[in-house]
């Protein structure tokens, strides 16, 4: 059985009303779940304290933070990355934030206690955060904080990351670490944020092979996806051997989304998460945490995560959508939602260039085997 985690003071970590970080993505989907008649019991998690973030993160920029969403006035703010369009300062901010980020938390100690062997965490996913750097919507890092967690307790944790953009911030604390390896699938940062997560990015030290990255062009769709997600992945799982896996299910890649240029469908999604949920099985003892995280088209991202959700929790998923939940939240948005869970109309025309992606996205599991296999051996 799966754990689900949600406190609704998520909501708290409000960046704007057209900040593209909504909390109402989330709204929607336990309110989809609610008219498909699947009753959502979530654990509720306590928030994290400041002083627990000092494990990822350095005090003076916890500290500033706080300070920060109290509405007091810290002229540090910009170099920390605050103030910004990305990441505005909001009051409330730091305790909605350390909310998500007891969120994750409490999935990594379920796991640690074995409560459970899947957790799906209701929020979260901020991987752009560094340790003293907020980036790319994100303040607090509550996937370095799981992770963290995790391999002080002897695991070995694979970070799998699906989000459209490079986790840069997760990277980056653990790119010594032996006892994780990381894993992100994303759009290269030749075109998109934050411009980093290229092959030759493979960690230091005792950490160096465990650090992957996979640069896909733009307009890769769901078959090529789905290639490199086997010439990669499982490969590196089956020699790792992690103890656990946490992964980080940002919807972006999704085709209509504004924000990046990859074409993955709903149908493509449902692939994707029972090929992870496979994985689990096969490498970590079936122990892994689903984290949200990035997602921008706000009609294609509630169906997909309720997908995730219905795959974890092994129930039916529907043809059609709710007539009632349609109505109420093509009003409240301001866009036509379509009828049916799954997209109907056709992701995109004939893509130009579509063998030469192919080719390059073949191209890069060759190479990046290639960089590790000297590791591996």
């Amino acid at each position: 059985m799966c754990k689900i985690i949600y406190h609704p003071k998520y909501n708290l970590y409000d960046l704007g009303e057209s900040h593209p970080f909504n909390p109402v993505r989330v709204e929607m989907v336990l309110d989809l779940l609610h008219e498909l008649n699947y009753a959502v019991e979530p654990e509720t998690p306590d928030p994290v304290t400041p002083e627990m973030l000092y494990k990822i993160h350095d005090k003076n920029y916890v500290d500033i933070i706080e300070a920060l969403s109290r509405g007091e006035n810290k002229t540090e703010s910009e170099q920390l990355g605050l103030g910004t369009i990305d990441n505005p300062i909001t009051k409330g901010m730091a305790e909605g934030a350390r909310y998500q980020a007891g969120g994750t938390l409490l999935g990594a100690k379920l796991l640690l206690e074995n409560k459970t062997k899947k957790v799906l965490q209701l929020g979260g996913g901020f991987h752009h955060a560094h340790s003293n750097l907020a980036s790319g919507f994100c303040i607090y890092n509550d996937l370095a904080l799981a992770i963290k967690e995790m391999t002080d307790k002897g695991l070995h944790v694979v970070y799998l990351d699906i989000d459209v953009h490079h986790s840069d911030g997760v990277q980056k604390i653990f790119y010594n670490d032996d006892k994780v390896m990381t894993i992100s699938l994303h759009e290269s940062g030749e075109f998109l944020f934050p411009g980093t997560g290229w092959i030759h990015e493979l960690g230091q030290g005792m950490g160096r092979s465990l650090k992957l990255n996979v640069p896909l062009d733009p307009f890769t769709e769901g078959e090529s996806y789905l290639e490199v997600m086997d010439g990669i992945i499982e490969p590196a799982l089956k020699w790792f051997k992690p103890d656990a896996m946490i992964v980080m299910a940002g919807a972006d890649a999704h085709f209509s989304d504004p924000l990046a240029d990859l074409l993955l469908t709903t149908m493509d999604y449902e692939k994707i998460f029972k090929k992870i949920l496979k994985y689990a099985d096969d490498y970590s003892n079936g122990k892994i945490i689903f984290t949200l995280g990035g997602g921008y088209s706000i009609t294609a991202t509630p169906r997909i995560w309720t997908i995730l959700y219905l795959l974890i929790m092994n129930l039916e998923i529907p043809y059609k959508l709710p007539p009632k939940w349609i109505k109420k939240w093509s009003k409240k948005i301001g866009k036509e939602i379509l009828g049916f869970l799954h997209d109907q109309l056709p992701a995109y025309e004939p893509i130009p260039r579509k063998s030469e992606i192919e080719k390059h996205n073949r191209d890069l599991i060759r190479r990046i085997s290639d960089s590790v296999v000297q590791y591996w051996i």
